[in-house]
């Protein structure tokens, strides 16, 4: 089965939510792990699914383990070949680095249904949504990168993304904090200027792929605030300083500007929160 292939979903029947989350998050195969997201998202929110009693969850995984292929080879960020988007094979990398990006996602949301027990059910709601929405993000990326002949893994990439979520694996507050505030919200502040290089460029299809992902990852960092916010609440912490903390500890090197204040407001960032933004870059 390929990335590539709008895949059949598989009939597959789980105990719970979270053990859904446990064989999607460990399925290697990238048009496995899409079909089977879409297919177990589809259960859940037809009520197919309930969550997982505390008392039958599932073994969670060192953090260290994750479902992915054999390739694309993971190189340190400074590896990776720099190339323009004025060619097809640039265009092709830049698509592959997008779909690697979502395939990480996937795993990410179900990492967060699965790592952290004793949220409201809201919560595991959101990132089931999300699991759904990267999953389909990644089969478009993926159907563009074949336009240009290529596939998912014939690039290098990196793995930045999840060494955050290695090192938030301890803590579903920096997790919230952390991955979809500061991370993942990076796509909110460079995908309209890549929309605007590719309309300049003609690419309408790619362009219309990114309008789709730039418009539904604002709910996704939405949902990782109003998580964060959350567990301050509930922890009995400050949100404004926390995060302030939280960004100097963690965030130097994965902050830069400029940012799309309209989207980040959108996913609810206040203007302090911008503030600590601009502070930490």
């Amino acid at each position: 089965m390929t990335a590539a292939a709008e895949a059949t979903a598989p009939a597959c029947r789980w105990p719970s939510l979270q053990h859904a989350a446990a064989h999607c998050l460990a399925l290697r195969d990238p048009g496995e792990k899409v079909a089977t997201t879409r297919a177990a998202a589809a259960q859940f929110f037809s009520g197919g699914l309930s969550l997982a009693d505390e008392s039958n969850w599932p073994a969670i995984p060192d953090p260290a383990v994750v479902g992915r292929p054999d390739r694309p080879l993971l190189v340190p960020p400074r590896q990776l070949a720099a190339r323009g988007l004025g060619s097809d094979e640039g265009r092709a990398a830049f698509l592959h680095a997008i779909a690697h990006i979502e395939f990480n996602a996937i795993n990410l949301a179900w990492d967060a249904v699965l790592r952290f027990p004793g949220m409201p059910a809201d919560y595991y709601a959101d990132w089931v949504s999300c699991a759904d929405d990267e999953a389909r993000h990644h089969l478009m990326l993926v159907g563009r990168l074949a336009d240009f002949g290529h596939a998912y893994g014939d690039f290098d990439a990196h793995d930045g993304l999840w060494e955050m979520a290695r090192r938030t694996a301890h803590s579903c507050l920096e997790r919230m904090a952390l991955v979809p505030r500061v991370l993942e919200a990076r796509g909110l502040d460079v995908t309209p200027a890549m929309i605007e290089r590719l309309t300049a460029l003609g690419d309408a299809p790619t362009v219309a792929i990114l309008e789709v992902i730039l418009r539904e990852e604002v709910a996704h960092v939405a949902a990782g605030t109003r998580w964060f916010r959350h567990l301050c609440e509930r922890e009995g912490r400050e949100p404004r300083s926390t995060f302030r903390d939280l960004l100097r500890q963690h965030g130097r090197g994965f902050i830069r500007g400029p940012f799309n204040l309209d989207a980040r407001r959108a996913a609810g960032f206040d203007d302090d929160e911008m503030a600590l933004l601009v502070e930490a870059t």
